[in-house]
């Protein structure tokens, strides 16, 4: 750290330390104000220039120094000084502190608050860089935000000193109008009579309707702003336009209809999207039969006759496909259609926020309004710019359904969900898999004990798992396919016959014509959506893995619910989408089902938790049924049953979470759980059972004891 900076530290801890110790945190209170009022009052009609002068000084440094009592000394303004006055003392005042607080913020603490407050910066961040003056005046005329976070939080930004200090003396005025204004009565009350005044009441009124009418000019003039130059349609074809029919596009739409709107959807391919076509389903058939193999093989565990497995790999395969068959009649356009959706083959693309030009598969083209349009496009696999990899005719997960033999050496890219359970399948099936990761260990999300119990199952099943390997080139040398990993400094070859990349996932923005309506995609390749789901405009929205955080079915489901509410009410009341109880499960051997927080992320977030853990290996069913390996973990507070996370690693691990999920979301405990009956003998005993040890490590020790003095003096 600087001389300068260490400096500046030691002023301002003087100054707060003077602040403290002689209680002026004490001092800035209604009930001290309103005791010194008469002889303050009677020193300011003599000296009110030096009074005006010293009280803005003041504020200036409690305003520039985040210190309690900003808002006391606003009223104790208007109470002292009147309205012409006292505004312009606060007013003025109040934008000097609040820059000196933004200059402090980046000569001062950049680094350390962009870790503190990294997502309500990034936030800011996307604001800033797309309409900085405007999110800001935002911002501080509706104080959603502590103004002091706002002080602090801008000065990490590239906003300009004197573009801040303008809109925020702007956007302040009318909140402090009604603040000091508020103080003008408040220096008036002299007996009970006077608290029922006219004045009074009014001034306390605008106080508390502040808000909501700053609120509601804000969305006014926002609405104007991101209007600006286009022409709302006279009528509208639909009430609400869909792009996409996966699981997002799909939920919306069916919400739509329900409640008797009318709704088109457009999607170019089949309905059902990825889950259905190329994603959960036909993966899910593949695990099932990977699994089947796997019992054969073993089924000396059951006391029976282990038997070699030939798997025909295009049974397989059609198995995979009659899965999808029978599932696609809950997706069909026909289905949809007697609901009352308009399904529509196509594509299309903006021509305005009310506007699509849709191009249909039959050739024509044809523009359509609607009030409402929700993007659910989805997203598709990533492809890592690798030299040499497009040469190798990569499998991703769409296309790996095409295939009709079965890979000898498959070298899977990516240790994430997707890459881990498609590599353990194939292994199964009889395939040479060797899985290469860039990190340390699978499933980076998850702890480090999940990944290792993953690892250990993934090398008894025959994984050549390649860990710290990186993947640098591929190439053919005397016919056979190569890759050339960096691991530890070393130069690695590995041979393969086909390579199954899985990476990740983008978004699917294009075609869509999102730049005509400016709306420009994130870094990570998603579409930048607010609270309500919504995009730039109130009433376009994005749901889906278009929309990220989570690359769910479920987690589309859950967006789109609270897309097609906002797009079909949201001029009444617009809903923040909830994302505080999200499930998931990878669906390897075993399982890895968890909701809420890891301990990583816990100690990344600072809170403080304690861990119960039960082993599989002590329920009785899984020792039934020779599946009892694995564990639960649960993550509370400290001496409290309250559920902050819980992970799951074992067989039916989906289905054990379950439970977990249901209690927070309601905000039921572990005391809960324990008292709930749960049949025997089941998989989810392993519930009752962790909350069971939960209570253990709980019990209180010294009610306890003074319970076994009892029995012993009950015993004679």
């Amino acid at each position: 750290m600087t001389r300068s900076k260490l400096l500046l530290i030691l002023v301002i801890a003087v100054i707060v330390g003077f602040f403290l110790g002689f209680d002026g945190h004490k001092l800035l209170t209604l009930e001290n104000l309103q005791a010194n009022q008469g002889a303050l009052a009677q020193w300011i009609d003599q000296n009110l220039l030096i009074a005006v002068a010293g009280y803005a000084a003041i504020y200036v440094v409690v305003t520039a120094l985040s210190l309690p009592g900003a808002t006391i000394m606003t009223l104790a303004g208007g109470a002292f000084f009147g309205n012409l006055y006292g505004l312009a003392a606060v007013s003025i005042a109040s934008t000097l502190g609040a820059s000196l607080a933004f200059l402090v913020a980046r000569f001062l603490m950049r680094d350390t608050l962009r870790e503190r407050y990294r997502e309500t910066i990034a936030k800011m961040d996307r604001g800033i860089k797309k309409d900085g003056a405007f999110y800001l005046a935002t911002l501080r005329l509706v104080p959603v935000f502590p103004f002091f976070l706002i002080n602090l939080a801008m000065g990490l930004t590239g906003m300009k000193l004197r573009t801040y200090a303008l809109v925020s003396w702007v956007a302040m005025l009318p909140g402090t109008f009604v603040f000091v204004n508020a103080g003008t009565q408040l220096g008036q009350i002299q007996s009970t009579g006077d608290i029922v005044s006219a004045d009074l009441l009014l001034s306390f009124a605008l106080l508390g309707l502040f808000p909501l009418i700053a609120k509601f000019v804000v969305g006014f003039l926002r609405r104007r702003k991101v209007y600006a130059g286009w022409k709302k349609p006279e009528r509208f074809d639909y009430n609400l336009l869909v792009i996409g029919g996966g699981s997002a596009g799909l939920v919306s739409a069916y919400i739509a209809a329900a409640v008797k709107a009318k709704v088109g959807l457009i999607e170019k391919h089949k309905l059902g999207g990825d889950c259905l076509n190329t994603g959960c389903v036909p993966s899910k058939a593949l695990i099932r039969s990977a699994k089947a193999a796997d019992t054969l093989r073993h089924a000396n565990r059951y006391g029976l006759e282990s038997v070699p497995v030939k798997s025909s790999f295009l049974n397989i395969m059609n198995r995979v496909k009659d899965v999808i068959a029978k599932i696609e009649p809950h997706d069909s356009p026909e289905r949809y259609r007697e609901l009352g959706v308009d399904c529509i083959a196509g594509e299309a693309s903006f021509v305005s926020p009310w506007e699509l030009e849709v191009r249909h598969n039959d050739g024509h083209t044809e523009r359509l309004t609607a009030r409402s349009i929700i993007v659910a496009t989805g997203g598709k696999p990533a492809m890592p710019p690798i030299p040499g990899l497009e040469d190798m005719k990569p499998l991703n997960s769409e296309n790996l359904w095409e295939l009709q033999e079965q890979p000898g050496r498959l070298l899977v890219l990516g240790g994430g969900p997707i890459g881990s359970e498609l590599a353990l399948a194939f292994a199964r099936l009889g395939s040479q898999v060797i899985q290469v990761e860039m990190g340390d260990r699978l499933l980076a999300k998850e702890d480090s004990d999940v990944s290792e119990l993953v690892k250990i199952q993934f090398e008894n099943d025959g994984v050549d798992l390649r860990l710290e390997h990186a993947a640098k080139e591929f190439a053919i040398e005397e016919g056979e396919k190569v890759v050339y990993c960096e691991h530890k400094g070393e130069r690695v070859r590995i041979a393969f016959d086909q390579v199954l990349v899985a990476v990740g996932r983008a978004a699917n923005t294009k075609g869509l014509g999102l730049d005509k309506i400016g709306i420009e995609p994130l870094p990570n390749g998603t579409v930048p959506v607010e609270e309500d789901m919504s995009l730039r405009y109130p009433n376009v929205f994005a749901c889906g893995d278009v929309a990220g955080p989570y690359q769910f079915t479920h987690a589309a489901a859950h967006q789109a619910w609270y897309a097609a509410v906002n797009a079909l009410f949201g001029q009444f009341k617009r809903f923040k989408v909830d994302y505080r109880v999200m499930p998931w499960v990878t669906f390897t051997s075993p399982e890895v089902a968890r909701v809420g927080l890891s301990e990583a992320e816990a100690r990344e977030k600072g809170i403080a938790f304690e861990v119960t853990r039960y082993g599989l290996d002590d329920l009785d069913r899984a020792i039934t049924d020779s599946e009892d390996s694995g564990f639960i973990k649960v993550l509370t507070p400290p001496g409290k049953d309250k559920i902050l996370g819980v992970v799951v690693v074992s067989s039916h691990a989906g289905e054990i979470l379950a439970e977990f999920t249901l209690a927070m979301k309601h905000g039921l405990g572990l005391n809960k759980i324990l008292g709930t009956i749960h049949p025997y003998p089941t998989w989810n005993e392993a519930a009752k059972a962790t909350a069971g040890k939960w209570k253990q490590a709980n019990a209180p020790q010294r009610l306890l004891a003074i319970v076994e003095k009892i029995h012993r003096w009950r015993r004679g």
